[in-house]
């Protein structure tokens, strides 16, 4: 049984015993079993894949919302100005990552994020077509998107 699923049964415990199956009954059990898996993974042999994992997938998840409340200011000071400063493009991006759910979840990210959209992606899935609303510089954007999203994305599903 892999750890993720042993720590889903913990929560379920931790709410069981405390009487409640809210949300924060759960999540605090859920947290309470990860510590106390990792605690235990020596003796238990888990697999440590599952806390690097977590730990990555926490990082995507802090890093979204950090550009989503980067990008919401910077495209709502674009929006009140009376001389906006957008220069909209459609720009190619390379794709590194291979799964299908991975490239479903880059394209997700960077749709969500306000001042860019994913348009399509091409048939042999190497490319991905964006559209930007600041595209001053194509080359840094990619690189941007590259190194940001598409980076932690593929260290969340890496062995």
């Amino acid at each position: 049984m892999n750890g993720f699923v042993i720590n889903l049964l913990l929560a379920i415990a931790w709410a069981a015993m405390s009487g409640s199956f809210g949300l924060p009954t759960l999540a605090t059990g859920f947290v309470l079993g990860f510590l106390g898996l990792w605690l235990s993974a020596p003796l238990t042999g888990i697999d440590r894949l599952y806390f690097k994992r977590s730990y990555r997938a926490v990082r995507l998840m802090l890093f979204f919302f950090w550009e989503l409340l980067l990008s919401s200011v910077r495209v709502a000071w674009d929006v009140i100005r009376l001389q906006p400063q957008n220069r909209p493009a459609i720009i190619e991006m390379p794709l590194s990552v291979k799964s299908d759910f991975e490239i479903l979840l880059v394209t997700n990210l960077i749709s969500l994020t306000p001042g860019t959209l994913s348009v399509d992606v091409t048939q042999d899935r190497k490319t991905l077509l964006v559209h930007a609303m600041f595209a001053d510089d194509p080359d840094a954007l990619v690189a941007d998107l590259k190194g940001g999203m598409e980076r932690l994305v593929a260290e969340v599903f890496e062995k």
